[in-house]
C-alpha cells in the first residue's frame, strides 16, 4: 500500500519570500497539487490573522498550525479550531518572572474567535516600539494602563522583542520552568531577538504530529529555516532546510534545497508529487 505523506512548511524565510509574500508560482503550484491530492499545510509562529493576510489564497484542506503550535486554524476562514491556554497559576508566574513585558512585549489573549495583542502603555524599548509603529494599523493591538488588564482573560502567548543581550536574562528565567514552551531567536527580518512563550505541549512539532495521527498519515516531510523549526525536523521522516536557513537548521536537515527567493518548497513539492 502506498504510504500517505503529510508535507508541512514553515512560512517566514521558507515558503515566503523576503518581501513577506508568496509568489504566483508557489500559490498556483500548491493549489494545483492540493486539488490533485497532495496533503499540505503550513506551521508558523504568526497568528492565523497575520498568516491569512499572506497565505489566504492557498486552498488548503487541512488545518494550519499557527502561533508556534498553540492554535490549529482554518486558513480560508480564520476560525480557530483548537487553542492552548496558560493556567491562571502560569499567568501569575509569567507576570512575576517577566517584568520586562511592560517595556518590550505583549500578551496575546483570545476573545471568542479573535485575538488581541495587549501592551502596557509605557516607555517602550526601541526594538519593541519599532514593532508597534510597524503595526500601527493592526486593530488587534490593544493598549492598557494596568498589568492586571494586560494579563487578564484567556492568555495563550507572550512575546518580548529587544536586543539579544537585554532579553537573554528573561529567557534564562523562563526556560527553567518545565510547564511551558520557549523560543528565543533572532527576528527573520531585523536585528532584534524575540522571546516567545506558549503553553506546554504546544510546539510546531507536537501540533503536526497531532495532525499526522488524526488524519492517518504514515510519513511526515517538513521544510524550515530557523531554530523553532528544529523540533519539527526531529519529528519528521524527512526534513529540508532552504539554502538561506541558519547553520543549525542545515545541519539538522535531511537535505538542503534552494532559497526562499527561488520558490524552492513549491518546486520540491511539484517534483516529489510527480513521482508518487
Amino acid at each position: 500500500m502506498e504510504k500517505r505523506t503529510l508535507y508541512v512548511s514553515d512560512l517566514d524565510g521558507t515558503l515566503m519570500r523576503n518581501d513577506k509574500t508568496l509568489s504566483d508560482y508557489t500559490v498556483s503550484t500548491i493549489n494545483r497539487l492540493v486539488r490533485e491530492g497532495l496533503a499540505f499545510t503550513y506551521a508558523t509562529a504568526r497568528s492565523i490573522q497575520s498568516s491569512m493576510e499572506i497565505c489566504g489564497s492557498l486552498e488548503l484542506k487541512l488545518p494550519v498550525i499557527s502561533r508556534n503550535g498553540t492554535v490549529l486554524a482554518d486558513n480560508s476562514t480564520g476560525e480557530m479550531l483548537e487553542k492552548a491556554l496558560f493556567t491562571s497559576e502560569e499567568v501569575a508566574l509569567l507576570r512575576e518572572l517577566l517584568p520586562e513585558t511592560a517595556k518590550c512585549g505583549f500578551v496575546s489573549r483570545y476573545v471568542g474567535n479573535s485575538m488581541e495583542k495587549v501592551c502596557l502603555k509605557s516607555d517602550h524599548v526601541t526594538g519593541f516600539q519599532k514593532y508597534i509603529d510597524d503595526h500601527a494599523g493592526d486593530k488587534r493591538m490593544y493598549f492598557t494602563d494596568t498589568k492586571d488588564e494586560m494579563f487578564s482573560g484567556q492568555v495563550g502567548y507572550l512575546t518580548l522583542i529587544d536586543d539579544e543581550e537585554a532579553l537573554r536574562p528573561a529567557y534564562e528565567r523562563v526556560k527553567a520552568y518545565p510547564g511551558w514552551e520557549c523560543v528565543f531567536q533572532k527576528d527573520a527580518y531585523d536585528k532584534e531577538f524575540w522571546l516567545e512563550i506558549c503553553p506546554g505541549n504546544s510546539t510546531k512539532a507536537k501540533a503536526l504530529l497531532k495532525l499526522k495521527e488524526r488524519y492517518g498519515f504514515d510519513r511526515l516531510v517538513v521544510f524550515g529555516d530557523s531554530v523553532n523549526d528544529l523540533p519539527m525536523f526531529a519529528a519528521a521522516d524527512e526534513s529540508y532546510a532552504v539554502s538561506n536557513a541558519l547553520p543549525e537548521a542545515k545541519k539538522a536537515a535531511t537535505g538542503v534545497i534552494g532559497s526562499n527567493e527561488e520558490d524552492s518548497v513549491a518546486g520540491f513539492l511539484e517534483k516529489a508529487y510527480a513521482v508518487q
